[in-house]
């Protein structure tokens, strides 16, 4: 067996009330100047109010900064740093998706003395420290971003870019599915599909797969196929939103550890010069990718449809079984109402070279991919994904 390594957060509170463990963690933490890097969406929905609570009733005045949208800009991850550092903040606390994570785990890193310069951190381990302590609280239940030490940002008017090092995992992760039980159901189905793909590419994954990361993907998966349908269905079935959480946890670990490949490679163009959220983007690329790997990846599919129990994969062949996989995510997305062309979210056929051509430069993703991508193919995945 190759060598392997593995981690993640030190602190895990997961379950139902656990952002009561909030002010503990704080305290434990040494820091009582926290600021809360979120949404505006996160605001109207009043997700912000049990956590405003939770802090005053132990005397701590946390300062807020909403301004975080989807694919957030450096120019947003700048502010929050500049409010930081005005404050005196002595702890981040993320709250939200997966925006709202990535951006205050940047914020962390670079709002304290000496930090490096935003543009100097991009790539993998270009970070040189640990910055401020970080407590992440995810509201969704797909990025899994509350467990990986990776930060996604928008770097021009189409262009995305990741940041990757180990001082990016969250002191602290705090879980509470009572969080998530207000998502919309179109938003349940495209973090769920995006939780899958984590688990998929973590268990396909050409370098750093390993034995720990397998067993997370598969339980993960097994979760998430298993409860989504009944996440979408009624917001408030809290059975359906632990599993979901839990299973998103699960695949961000997984992935945090072997990362993903071409199905991300290919989604993060969809984000960058379309604006589609980014677990839809992964929705629509999905099966068309994994039809592309058919022929490399047959027997890791296989196995995974075999942890699954999908019917129609009781053949000895790993291709068949491979395929039933497919078709049952294929056939999961569209039970759940998942968009499931390019041309449906606006996307014009004339713009699918454009893509292709942004796709290939994710080097960092694509190198993951169980099968070699050039751009002629990645142009002929999107055009069977139109």
């Amino acid at each position: 067996m190759d060598n392997y390594s593995f981690q993640t957060v030190p602190v895990l509170h997961f379950g139902a009330g656990s952002l009561s463990q909030l002010v503990e963690q704080i305290t434990a933490l040494g820091a009582s100047r926290p600021l809360i890097v979120t949404d505006q969406g996160i605001i109207k929905a009043g997700l912000i109010a049990p956590v405003e609570k939770a802090l005053a009733s132990s005397g701590i005045a946390a300062l807020i900064f909403d301004g975080v949208i989807a694919d957030p800009p450096e120019a947003i991850v700048e502010q929050a740093i500049n409010m930081a550092q005005s404050a005196k903040a002595d702890i981040i606390i993320g709250l939200g998706g997966g925006s709202s994570l990535d951006t205050a785990k940047i914020v962390a890193a670079l709002a304290v003395d000496g930090a490096q310069p935003l543009s100097e951190i991009y790539g993998v381990g270009a970070l040189a420290r640990k910055g401020l302590p970080t407590i992440l609280i995810p509201t969704t239940s797909g990025t899994g971003s509350e467990v990986t030490a990776i930060s996604i940002l928008t770097t021009g008017e189409t262009t995305k870019a990741g940041i990757v090092s180990p001082h990016l995992f969250a002191d602290a992760a705090i879980l509470d599915p009572e969080l998530t039980a207000g998502l919309p159901a179109d938003v349940t189905a495209a973090t769920g599909i995006d939780a899958m793909v984590h688990a998929i590419e973590a268990y396909t994954g050409r370098h750093a797969k390993n034995p720990v990361s397998d067993m997370l993907a598969i339980e993960a998966l097994k979760l998430l196929t298993g409860h989504i349908e009944a996440a979408c269905t009624d917001g408030t079935d809290m059975v359906a939103r632990e599993a979901m959480l839990r299973g998103s946890m699960l695949a961000g670990q997984a992935f945090a550890n072997s990362p993903v490949g071409a199905i991300h490679a290919l989604a993060y163009p969809l984000g960058g010069i379309y604006h589609i959220p980014h677990g839809l983007s992964n929705a629509l690329v999905m099966p068309h990718i994994m039809q592309f790997n058919l022929d490399k990846a047959a027997t890791l599919y296989a196995q995974l449809a075999d942890a699954l129990n999908i019917p129609g994969a009781e053949s000895t062949s790993s291709e068949t079984r491979a395929q039933a996989l497919i078709d049952y995510l294929e056939n999961l997305a569209v039970t759940v109402s998942a968009p499931r062309r390019l041309r449906d979210v606006g996307i014009a056929e004339t713009g699918l070279e454009e893509l292709a051509e942004a796709a290939m430069q994710q080097t960092r993703l694509l190198i993951n991919n169980p099968k070699e991508l050039d751009l002629e193919d990645a142009k002929r995945i999107y055009a069977n994904a139109w």
